[in-house]
């Protein structure tokens, strides 16, 4: 076996993979892709890519192929894991792996995928996680971080959610980072460290979604079962590549995260402390399921409001769509009536679907909503805001817009719409950070539950039931797909 030191290429891979549609459910490989580069001069080496057929065809529901395209008949005749377990292994063993997010999910599927066939993991020597290492080098400049956020801020195109494109893009974006911040770190009187704050950056998709239509950006290739490698011969050696500047400072630069010029430098590839970070943080949700769900958040850059408007109270007029500062990157679409973040409430609301759980996180946690019957005052007040949102969303995005009220065909007389319920995540579970109520006769009382136990929630929002819904609507641009969400702040739930 060739040993790990004759090994010197970055194995730059991704996996694409089935959506688990419930709880424990699991997650089973479609397609990985993977390029050997060149740590020198970051040229492209080797490229894999193969689509994989699941054991079980049925894992990839409505929701998973919603996620990267991938179909049953696409995979009907691709190899197993098993069949390119070789392969995979001989690409990635004794290498540095290199990706974004894979230290929490390609990493954790790779080795479930070759324990279940019984086989050793392939074992990196180093690992770039290129989400955390541009969380804390590049900042959250270009927003919430993920992929496509990030190639859209460089104007590099959509990301399409297949394996080969994906590894392609992030080199290309570690390229940018890494040209800006050596920029940055060679003129510092001049880049100052807040310079990298652009007006115009955003994270909604204004560029990509013009660079689609165009025909710009990378291309994407179209579904195989196999593609051969290709090799691109250039030798191992050059010089450094500014690229660098991400991991390690360079000589007769100021002092940076406590180190000063001359001094040891941190190993480039010595992500410990980011991966323990990461590690206990929250899973970003997965595209598919981004649109369908919410999380909480928090922020000392948006301006909360206490204040919930009855319907009569709301004055169509007086609602706008702006944007502010957000924690999470630069920009945050708001609605607001009369310069205040729009929030409402809306009383004896009929519980049409419970609880849903049906929808969950990268780690298989579920996401928690419901569906109530929305009467004819609140669905012209909520269609009003929906075409505000939408007219300001279509001025510079190609996003398909989603109703706030859903009128599904041959119920158009009976429109429903969906209260999500925030939650964070909690070591390996959620909590909800609704507020709850219980009504019972003349009295109201805060409901203390003896665990954050979905079940005990789903007794108390059941079909039929009745509440006093208090919430924000929160309008959303998001790799195409784009709305409002209405996100409950405090229920009080009628149990006479």
């Amino acid at each position: 076996m060739v040993s790990s030191v004759d090994r010197p290429e970055i194995a730059f891979f991704d996996l694409e993979t089935t959506v688990p549609t419930r709880p424990g459910q699991g997650f089973a490989i479609l397609e990985f892709g993977s390029i050997l580069v060149c740590p020198r001069k970051l040229v492209e080496l080797e490229s894999y890519e193969t689509l994989v057929k699941p054991h079980d065809l049925s894992l990839i529901s409505t929701l998973s192929v919603r996620a990267n395209g991938i179909t049953p008949d696409a995979v009907v005749s691709a190899p197993s894991f098993s069949d390119i377990a070789d392969k995979v292994y001989d690409i990635l063993h004794g290498r540095i792996w290199a990706g974004h997010n894979i230290v929490r999910f390609d990493c954790v599927r790779l080795r479930d995928a070759f324990a279940q066939i019984n086989r050793p993991p392939p074992e990196p020597k180093g690992t770039i996680d290129s989400l955390a290492l541009l969380t804390q080098r590049f900042g959250r400049r270009a927003g919430d971080m993920k992929m496509a956020s990030l190639a859209n801020y460089f104007g590099l195109g959509k990301q399409s959610h297949r394996s080969l494109d994906d590894v392609r893009m992030n080199l290309e974006v570690l390229k940018y980072c890494g040209t800006v911040l050596f920029l940055e770190s060679s003129l510092p009187d001049i880049f100052t460290e807040n310079s990298w704050i652009s007006p115009n950056a955003t994270t909604r998709n204004r560029s990509n979604a013009k660079s689609a239509t165009d025909g710009t950006g990378p291309s994407t290739s179209p579904p195989s079962s196999s593609r051969n490698i290709e090799r691109h011969n250039s030798p191992p050696t050059g010089p450094t590549h500014p690229i660098f500047s991400l991991a390690a400072s360079g000589a007769g630069e100021p002092v940076q995260n406590g180190v000063e010029p001359g001094q040891a430098q941190p190993d480039p590839f010595d992500l410990g402390q980011l991966i323990d970070k990461i590690e206990n943080e929250p899973l970003e949700a997965n595209v598919a399921m981004e649109e369908e769900s919410s999380t909480a958040t928090a922020s000392n850059t948006i301006t909360e409001s206490t204040e919930f408007l009855g319907l009569d109270d709301v004055s169509i007029p007086s609602v706008t769509v702006t944007t502010v500062p957000f924690f999470r990157g630069p920009q945050k679409m708001q609605i607001l009536h009369r310069d205040t973040p729009l929030q409402i409430r809306c009383d004896a609301l009929k519980v049409r679907f419970g609880l849903s759980t049906r929808f969950v996180d990268l780690a298989g946690r579920p996401r928690l909503s419901f569906v109530v019957d929305a009467s004819p005052n609140l669905c012209g007040v909520l269609d009003s805001c929906d075409d505000i949102a939408k007219r300001f969303v279509d001025s510079d995005s190609s996003s398909e817009w989603r109703p706030v009220v859903s009128r599904k065909p041959g119920f158009y007389n009976s429109p429903t719409i969906r209260l999500q319920l925030p939650t964070v995540a909690e070591g390996d579970s959620v909590r909800w950070i609704t507020e709850i109520h219980q009504k019972e006769s003349s009295s109201i009382q805060r409901v203390v539950f003896s665990r954050y136990d979905v079940a005990e929630l789903e007794q108390l929002i059941r079909p039929g039931s009745f509440v006093d819904a208090f919430f924000s609507l929160d309008p959303y641009d998001y790799q195409q797909n784009a709305g409002i969400r209405l996100v409950a702040k405090k229920l009080i739930v009628d149990s006479n």
